[in-house]
């Protein structure tokens, strides 16, 4: 989808018309939430209240699949060499900023194994598992995991973000004044470093795509499945990490229409992007409907004790009237997006993303807490998870604000050099000639 025939502003047009400064009661907003989060942390921490260590972790699996499966969409975007998203999708990339974040939290959830993983206290009656499940394994292995996907995660934005510093006049948040020099030192004339970093984003890209895949498959059996010692499922690292697929392009369009919105900018962020996006929410719901039907199914027709009971567990009191309504909230977008009308109109486009954005919220929190309370008569949620997840959501708003604060907003290089479309043309980087096909 080419946007040639449209009149594109100029390079400066674009970086003055999309510099307007996030207002400062969302940073403020969010200081404050992240503040709530750690007083109400450390007092569950302190009392010895298990269910605060247990919020950590269903809210860092629902924040880091979405910011990891964010920056990995991104990557695909290079894998396929699009063009319709080079006007919208850094609004994406940074969601990358929670990453190293992510990586400190999961060494304190890693602290805390003991109020959590039932695999620290509990026996394992199989020998298979007491070698996977025991920590001197899992925990270096998880944390490897996610250090790779979290540092080429972060590669592939600083190459971004680097063509488009290196050309561009000096603004942007004063904390990132030093890392756009770095940036910008060695930059070359445009034409090469266009070239140049769409032949490393290539290998980059498909790196990261393997990384993402298998790491989250580790940090799912590690973190989710684990936490039910006799339940095993092959579908189970695909269905987590395709959840937070499907709820970052949600979270995405959302954060689209209002950047598009607050910036007014009409011209740039188009019915087009939300139709594509619209279509993207629609497919992967559909997928993401399929694993969770296609992972039941199995455990159904197989009916082997120790795969069955982790899905009854949720299918009876006092997590069923939980289960029903997640179900409702991941796979109504389904059946609300079906039609072009209700990509386009805005309303219903945030009302089925959003749908999404609270749905996967719920479903983390059924992966976590029916493993660890199958004897309770009513599923605890209150304070405690709720504390906690407001002060994930203000350090996740934070280091996103950060992020758009520091860089420019758009891919103006991509949007506006003369050489942008070249690049489907592999070309020598020393002598900047085409190379010959090599299909």
């Amino acid at each position: 989808m080419s946007h040639d025939h449209v009149h594109v502003p100029t390079r400066e047009e674009i970086l003055a018309g999309t510099s307007r400064p996030i207002p400062r009661w969302l940073k403020t907003l969010s200081i404050i939430l992240g503040v709530i989060g750690l007083i109400v942390f450390v007092a569950g921490a302190v009392m010895g209240v298990d269910r605060v260590w247990q919020a950590l972790l269903v809210n860092w699996l629902y924040f880091t699949t979405i910011s990891s499966a964010g920056v990995m969409f991104v990557a695909v975007q290079r894998i396929t060499t699009a063009r319709w998203s080079r006007s919208i999708i850094r609004f994406l990339e940074g969601y990358v900023a929670f990453l190293p974040a992510a990586f400190l939290l999961l060494i304190l959830i890693f602290i805390g194994k003991n109020n959590i993983f039932p695999w620290t206290h509990e026996e394992l009656h199989v020998h298979e598992k007491e070698i996977y499940l025991n920590p001197l394994f899992l925990i270096p292995r998880s944390l490897i995991a996610f250090g790779i996907i979290m540092s080429l995660s972060v590669w592939y934005i600083y190459t971004t973000v680097r063509l488009d510093v290196g050309h561009s006049p000096e603004a942007g948040a004063g904390w990132a004044k030093g890392l756009r020099e770095r940036m910008r030192r060695g930059f070359r004339d445009e034409r090469r470093e266009i070239h140049s970093t769409h032949s490393r984003q290539g290998y980059l890209a498909v790196v990261l795509g393997f990384a993402f895949a298998f790491g989250w498959i580790v940090l799912s059996w590690d973190l989710s499945m684990s936490l039910d010692l006799h339940f095993q499922s092959t579908m189970y690292g695909w269905w987590v990490f395709m959840g937070g697929w499907v709820t970052a392009l949600a979270s995405f369009t959302i954060l689209t229409l209002a950047w598009r919105r607050y910036l007014d900018r009409y011209d740039l962020i188009t019915e087009k992007h939300f139709h594509d996006l619209g279509k993207l929410c629609f497919a992967f719901t559909a997928f993401w409907g399929y694993l969770t039907f296609g992972q039941y199914l199995v455990i159904w027709y197989g009916n082997l004790a120790e795969e069955t009971h982790w899905a009854r567990l949720r299918l009876i009191r006092p997590w069923l009237p939980l289960t029903l309504f997640t179900v409702a909230l991941m796979f109504g977008p389904f059946f609300g997006l079906m039609s072009r009308s209700a990509k386009l109109f805005k309303p219903t486009l945030v009302l089925f993303a959003t749908f999404t954005v609270f749905g996967l919220w719920f479903h983390r929190y059924l992966e976590v807490y029916p493993s660890l309370y199958y004897k309770s008569h009513d599923a605890p949620l209150g304070l405690w998870e709720l504390g906690v997840t407001l002060g994930y959501l203000g350090l996740w708003g934070f280091c996103y604000i950060s992020f758009m604060d520091a860089f420019p907003r758009m891919r103006v290089t991509l949007m506006t050099s003369p050489h942008r479309d070249e690049v489907q043309i592999p070309v020598n980087p020393e002598t900047m000639e085409p190379l010959p096909a090599h299909e």
